[in-house]
């Protein structure tokens, strides 16, 4: 399975806030490593190495190697803990996952054509009801973004994600609904009859707009 980076990891004897607080002074960040089949396993990992990988983008979507105990293991990165004042990383989770493992990460969106889209040229409003999508899938089948193309979408449109070709073996995990991805919102009623009376209101204060002075 293809990995995005590898972690050289060490299981913690130490537990608790004395031993993760040990853990950080030597430069390397407390976590846990857990999966359906495998005992959760304190570990301590390098802070550097997982601040960069963090850094990098797309984090929580990528497969990571952690090397413990003299083996090799794959795994989701779940969660990170930051520092209130510093950000620095305070703790990581991780699910150990392989080849027969279905998870859910959140994806993700993109929209492709704004420039091109018959509603946003007539002066319509792309609305974004998610930014990500949590989807379900096998480790090696995560997509890194959900491209949508919003050329065709009139003004009224709402993209749902029935709209949505995903990738072979990728599911949405919210299956009771067709929920709301985007809209494409025209111009309130109220923003329509403003625009005119500001208009005129601008017209009446020019020079050109006041009444002429009677004649004597």
């Amino acid at each position: 399975m293809k990995t995005a980076t590898a972690f050289a990891a060490e299981t913690r004897a130490a537990r608790g806030k004395g031993g993760a607080r040990a853990v950080r002074r030597e430069g390397k960040v407390p976590g846990i490593l857990y999966g359906n089949d495998y005992a959760p396993t304190p570990i301590a990992l390098p802070e550097k190495e997982l601040k960069l990988a963090y850094q990098k983008g797309g984090f929580f979507n990528k497969i990571v190697t952690i090397e413990l105990d003299g083996k090799k293991l794959t795994a989701l990165p779940k969660a990170l803990e930051f520092h209130p004042v510093s950000d620095a990383i305070e703790h990581a989770d991780f699910l150990k996952v392989d080849e027969t493992s279905r998870i859910r990460v959140m994806v993700p969106v993109r929209f492709l054509n704004q420039d091109r889209s018959i509603g946003l040229k007539r002066g319509g409003v792309l609305n974004i009801v998610r930014h990500e999508l949590e989807l379900v899938c096998a480790p090696d089948k995560i997509p890194s973004v959900i491209e949508i193309d919003v050329k065709d979408a009139n003004i009224g449109h709402s993209i749902h994600i029935s709209h949505v070709a995903l990738p072979e073996g990728v599911t949405p995990a919210i299956t009771s609904r067709d929920f709301t991805i985007a809209t494409i919102a025209g111009r309130g009623k109220d923003e329509e009859e403003a625009k005119p009376g500001a208009d005129a209101a601008a017209v009446a204060a020019t020079p050109a707009a006041k009444a002429a002075p009677a004649k004597k």
